[in-house]
């Protein structure tokens, strides 16, 4: 396993997650960890992205885990719960710096976004219910604490208290 910290403190650390941890990228952006994800990539670009933005290649993938040109770290398990907890221990990321400061499709940081900006693109129910929301820029997505986020947070608070 190779890594490097002294690419990076740790709220500076910024990954790039291989093709096979979209799900584990979206978790890392649920804390405010500023993680690329890319579903079709090639490890020279991978590799290539890492070393001009500084970035620590997370993989399941052994022969790029062997590659001895960019910071990577091999995940072993397979399930997103345990990869979270091995990150979390390996680069003690119990405290995270931002959570949900950022985008988890696209990785943008959101910025807040008054309602009455939003109103017509809102469901009803969420108008009814939330006045407290977050918008990216880049995927136009808007975010409120809802039924998703909870569950999210839900599911990291429990990968926390495990870790």
């Amino acid at each position: 396993m190779q890594h490097s910290l002294t690419l990076a403190k740790k709220n500076t650390l910024k990954f790039i997650a291989d093709c096979h941890l979209g799900k584990l990228a979206k978790y890392l952006r649920l804390m405010g960890v500023d993680t690329l994800f890319f579903s079709h990539i090639e490890d020279d670009e991978l590799i290539q992205i890492a070393n001009d933005e500084n970035r620590i290649i997370l993989t399941r993938d052994r022969n790029l885990s062997k590659r001895k040109n960019a910071p990577v770290l091999f995940l072993e398990p397979i399930d997103t719960k345990m990869q979270l907890k091995k990150l979390i221990e390996y680069y003690n990321l119990k405290e995270h710096p931002a959570p949900f400061s950022r985008c988890i499709v696209c990785n943008t940081p959101l910025q807040v976004i008054e309602k009455k900006e939003i109103i017509d693109s809102l469901p009803e129910k969420v108008k009814k219910y939330f006045d407290y929301f977050e918008y990216c820029p880049t995927c136009d997505r808007i975010y409120w604490q809802g039924d998703h986020y909870r569950h999210m947070m839900e599911f990291l608070a429990q990968v926390l208290k495990e870790s």
